[in-house]
């Protein structure tokens, strides 16, 4: 899976390995946080290897693929989860850098298509599925950027899109997770952070925010217990987007 050192990567990577999957923990930066979640995969018993790749390029999209199948000669599920957002208020137009743009687009939406297209023949020949991770915002323009929300939306669409090109034989589903519990919202709000934290359990009607091992339980389904399902943007966000 890609982008699976830290945050919601990590601990869907946990919840593979508690099923005994092998898994590929990739990474573009955080090289400590990669080697440390594979540390936690090896105590659960699990295989694992880390791979570090930049999804936007297809050059290490194949590489990160050829590595897993030299070692495992197989693949079963592509969890695309690497992601990126600069945050910009939306109503700042003037604050997004048509680089920012660019990079997000890469790898938000350019890369889930790369790394499904490198994976697409391994995938048919085991009867795989894909897991795109994706975001709220992709439906209610509702994030850290308008760059973000629009890039969501297109991982929406594509995930459509491969659902019907990899037809009978892969299944391809997204998951939308809303407000996760993540290092980034430290970043991303500083101060009001926990403002934030109150808003989002007051509006939310299961009362909390999400955590990343949420998350993990809906991709553990869509994999293990959905073979009549493709095609599907699964929200998770304890209803808060049903409410709206």
């Amino acid at each position: 899976m890609t982008g699976s050192a830290t945050g919601i990567g990590r601990a869907v990577a946990l919840e593979l390995a508690k099923s005994g999957f092998r898994v590929v923990v990739n990474y573009m930066r955080s090289e400590s946080e990669a080697q440390s979640t594979a540390a936690d995969i090896a105590k659960l018993g699990a295989e694992c290897i880390v791979v570090q790749a930049d999804v936007s390029s297809d050059a290490d999209c194949r590489r990160l693929v050829r590595e897993a199948v030299d070692c495992w000669g197989r693949i079963d599920v592509l969890i695309n989860n690497a992601g990126f957002t600069h945050p910009v208020p939306l109503g700042d137009l003037e604050g997004i850098t048509e680089e920012d743009w660019d990079k997000t687009f890469a790898i938000n939406v350019k890369g889930p298509f790369l790394m499904t297209r490198a994976c697409a023949a391994f995938l048919r020949e085991v009867r795989g599925c894909v897991v795109n991770v994706s975001s709220t915002g992709g439906v209610n323009a509702v994030g850290s950027s308008a760059a973000y929300t629009a890039s969501k939306a297109s991982l929406n669409n594509l995930t459509l899109a491969l659902a019907r090109a990899l037809a009978p034989e892969v299944r391809v589903n997204a998951v939308l997770p809303g407000y996760i519990e993540t290092r980034w919202n430290e970043r991303a709000y500083g101060r009001r952070l926990e403002s934030v934290r109150k808003l989002v359990k007051q509006q939310t009607p299961l009362r909390d925010v999400g955590r990343p091992e949420h998350v993990a339980q809906v991709i553990a389904s869509v994999i293990h217990g959905m073979d009549w399902v493709t095609g599907q943007l699964l929200v998770v966000d304890g209803g808060l987007l049903a409410r709206s």
